[in-house]
């Protein structure tokens, strides 16, 4: 098989290689995010609910919308956290976007659309890498021949196609040492002696033929990418001569096999497959295109976007450079605070698309508590790990922790709830002379309690104005 040869893969959706239950899918997301029962709930059966969709007979499967969630509740609850890790979990192209990013038609900015084009390159980015991993051990050979003939110019497979003066002897005398030469490269590579050799190669610098969609419909981004695209092929600056190590040549070499053996026209027809029937899109900040009372000046824009997003979200045909992707079947997961808005503010056909409202709660102090010491990277850990690099031992007892909990719920209350975000500035303010003079410790042992979490915060717990800039 040419090196040259795209290969076809099978490749499976995620989700009939993942089955969890919507009780395992919550088991796996209280490992990084405290408390928010019920919406854990609620994504944990939409997920399971795509997965039972699969299994259905497809003259009804194509009736089964997904059920989108509007999840409420001020900031650093873990909204966005919960959509991440939902994602990871099922191995779904998963793309977060701010609502507050996108205009409508006629405004200078990014078209909703766009959002499903940047979940598609997600998709295609996703099932090129998992191909290409599939066939990394196929390209090995290939990598090794061509890293020799760097090695040896000369002494590839092609000066064996010759002609009949090619059978004289002394010629075969010298084809036999060369081989043999080849031979003993070839054993000291595959030993690791010649990692820093260096060597010449062409590095491509491929370029894609700009898509009919920077005319039609396209973003700005597109079309500056495909401007680009275009100068690339009219300069043609398609490759450059490099001087570089063995193993970084193998490096390269082994990307330009995978690239030109991975078919690109199936990896766009797995992706765009995988997209329409496992893609999440998580908009975050909502509320802040909700429209209060009545529309005037910027709020009409802010309407506008809603009736522009509507259609994504009821189903619709976006182009893409991949091909053209239904909305169909994709899940919308929207977020926002609420606290100036409120969800009926949203136009009432947008609010019918998001049938299912999750109002996560607000943070006490012992979730606080659980948040610095359960999740598996919790705060304390964080801390802990980064101070040891210095050869400082972090040590914090149990009233310290107490005392950080209570002071990140009490400011919250008297200032404004940033939720969770609360304890890293708590951290920052407890911890900051010790992180600025750590160099100067190493080996030391510092425990922290309760009365250096007083000292440290007395001042700003003195002056509640003062605390609202400081925490």
């Amino acid at each position: 098989m040419s090196d040259t040869m795209p290969v076809s893969v099978d490749m499976k959706l995620p989700e009939e290689s993942l089955d969890l239950t919507p009780r395992q899918i919550v088991e796996k997301l209280d490992q990084y995010i405290v408390g928010q029962g019920k919406a854990k709930r609620a994504v944990a059966v939409a997920l399971r609910n795509r997965s039972r969709r699969l299994k259905l007979p497809e003259e009804i499967r194509d009736e089964v919308a997904p059920k989108n969630i509007l999840m409420i509740g001020p900031t650093g609850v873990g909204k966005t956290e919960i959509a991440r890790r939902l994602a990871k979990l099922c191995g779904a192209p998963f793309l977060k976007v701010e609502a507050t990013k996108y205009t409508e038609v006629g405004y200078v900015g990014r078209d909703v659309e766009s959002m499903i084009r940047d979940l598609m390159a997600v998709g295609f980015n996703d099932v090129k890498a998992e191909m290409e991993e599939s066939l990394r051990e196929k390209s090995v050979a290939a990598v090794e021949e061509k890293l020799l003939d760097l090695l040896l110019p000369g002494s590839g497979g092609d000066k064996k196609k010759g002609g009949a003066d090619e059978a004289a002897l002394p010629t075969d005398a010298a084809g036999s040492a060369a081989d043999s030469t080849r031979e003993k490269f070839r054993a000291m590579l595959r030993d690791g002696k010649l990692e820093e050799r260096e060597v010449e190669l062409n590095v491509s610098r491929p370029h894609q033929i700009p898509s009919m969609e920077i005319i039609a419909g396209g973003s700005l981004d597109d079309l500056q990418s495909g401007m680009q695209s275009l100068a690339s092929m009219l300069s043609g600056g398609r490759s450059k001569r490099r001087t570089v190590s063995v193993s970084e040549a193998r490096r390269i070499l082994t990307e330009q096999t995978l690239d030109s053996m991975v078919d690109n026209d199936k990896v766009s027809e797995t992706a765009r497959r995988r997209v329409e029937q496992s893609g999440i899109i998580f908009i975050d900040e909502i509320d802040k295109i909700a429209v209060h009372g009545e529309s005037h000046g910027q709020d009409v824009s802010r309407e506008g976007v809603q009736r522009d997003i509507l259609p994504i979200v009821e189903g619709s045909n976006v182009n893409t450079k991949y091909g053209v992707v239904n909305t169909t079947h994709i899940l919308f997961i929207a977020a926002g605070a609420f606290s100036v808005a409120a969800p009926s503010d949203l136009i009432p056909e947008l609010q019918g698309r998001f049938p299912l409202r999750v109002e996560l709660d607000s943070l006490h102090k012992d979730d606080f508590r659980k948040i610095l010491m359960e999740p598996k990277n919790s705060l304390i850990r964080q801390y802990t790990s980064l101070l040891a690099t210095e050869g400082v031992t972090l040590v914090f007892t149990d009233d310290s922790i107490d005392r950080m909990s209570f002071i990140a719920e009490d400011v919250n209350a008297r200032s404004e709830n940033i939720g969770a975000r609360r304890l890293h500035t708590i951290m920052e303010k407890v911890l900051d002379d010790i992180s600025f003079s750590a160099d100067e410790r190493s080996g030391e042992t510092v425990s922290i309690d309760a009365a250096y979490v007083d000292e440290r915060l007395k001042d700003v717990a003195a002056d509640q104005d003062l605390s609202r800039y400081i925490l």
